[in-house]
């Protein structure tokens, strides 16, 4: 089997599904890539079990077949090679020659028959979204993902489907985000758990465009193609915990902020926080916004004054830094409203002004106040 492709347009697609790949895999055969050919096309998959990513391209075959061929040792070769064409010669024991213009590199390659096949898309319901969309949603809910295994529910995020939109939900337990895209339309309500890893994929290989991609899901998998690109990844099978039960209803103070300069005053004062819980305390009176933090431990303590609109009674509440900062950066508007309560009760972070079609709601528990 003979086929001829160009270095450049390879190692690009290589690059786009090898994040896939596991630097520690329990079959050896999981470190490669399968190559396809039929006739003129040229399709390459990588798997980890989980998740699968496959692209297709255009190359130069008069023959069909298959072969595995070590992942890490093909890229790491065509780094190193200039753009120009290559040509693949694979032999019946898989061993494979590849030709460049002043080059002869070999390699050994492995039974394709041992790669394990991809899910089959079976009963599944389909529904068309924007790149741009799901690249948002993306982006503004897999910070808060929980890295506990233990809970598996909240280990990815949860997409629920309307008719009248998209909901995506994420959380740790200690913040919660809640993202609605009203410009999706879904045939049936439904839901489920997507992991993080495959949409941290997505993320780096849909273009940030209103291309369309098409969604489909069944009871067990998540199948996305967009253009020569497809995912197919295992959903979560769990129950995601009742979200609504703990956004407060009742939050009656509005503190209304400059999004850039709180984050950059939250930064520069966290780097006088304790290391381990980021706590800043923000005391609120009138239209001032103080905040501040300090490490007993080494005598460090950082203040900072800022301007606000606060409407509501003087309150003092102590929030994670870190989580602050990432939940500020999911908000695309100049100003961001915080809706507060008391001490002890989380506040809602929202964009203080509305976006077309779109919906963001953050939550974010308070840490108790050292006095």
């Amino acid at each position: 089997m003979k086929f001829i492709v160009s270095s450049s347009a390879l190692l690009k697609q290589l690059q786009q599904i090898s994040g896939v790949i596991n630097s520690n895999t329990v079959l050896p055969i999981l470190e490669d890539f399968l190559f396809e050919i039929n006739k003129n096309k040229l399709t390459i998959v990588a798997t980890d079990l989980e998740t699968v990513m496959k692209v297709h391209m255009d190359i130069e075959a008069k023959d069909s077949g298959k072969v595995c061929i070590p992942a890490k040792l093909l890229i790491d070769s065509l780094k190193n090679i200039a753009e120009q064409p290559l040509t693949f010669n694979v032999e019946k024991s898989y061993a494979i020659e590849i030709t460049s213009d002043n080059g002869k590199y070999k390699l050994m390659g492995e039974n394709p028959d041992n790669f394990p096949r991809e899910p089959k898309a079976d009963e599944s319901t389909s529904f068309k979204a924007t790149s741009t969309a799901i690249v948002t949603a993306i982006n503004k809910t897999i910070f808060a993902v929980s890295t506990d295994d233990l809970r598996p529910a909240m280990t990815g995020v949860y997409f629920e489907l309307d008719k009248k939109g998209i909901t995506f939900v994420a959380t740790d337990a200690h913040r919660l985000v809640k993202y609605t895209r009203k410009d999706i339309s879904c045939p049936q309500k439904d839901s489920f758990i997507v992991p993080k890893k495959p949409l941290s994929l997505l993320k780096t290989a849909l273009p940030d465009n209103e291309d369309e991609l098409t969604v489909s899901y069944n009871s067990n998998h998540l199948f996305i193609t967009h253009g020569s690109t497809e995912l197919v990844c295992r959903l979560i099978d769990a129950r995601f915990p009742d979200y609504k039960v703990v956004i407060p209803t009742d939050n009656p103070y509005k503190l209304v902020v400059n999004k850039v300069d709180f984050q950059n005053a939250l930064r520069r004062v966290s780097v006088f926080s304790n290391k381990s819980t980021y706590q800043i305390a923000l005391s609120i009176s009138g239209n001032q916004l103080q905040l501040s933090s300090q490490d007993v431990d080494f005598s460090n303590e950082g203040n900072e004054k800022m301007p606000c609109h606060y409407d509501g009674e003087d309150l003092q509440i102590a929030f994670n830094a870190k989580f602050l900062i990432e939940m500020l950066g999911g908000a695309d508007t100049a100003d961001i409203s915080i809706e507060l309560s008391t001490p002890t009760k989380a506040g809602i972070i929202r964009p203080n002004e509305n976006i077309e079609d779109e919906e963001l709601l953050m939550l974010v528990m308070p840490l108790m106040l050292n006095n």
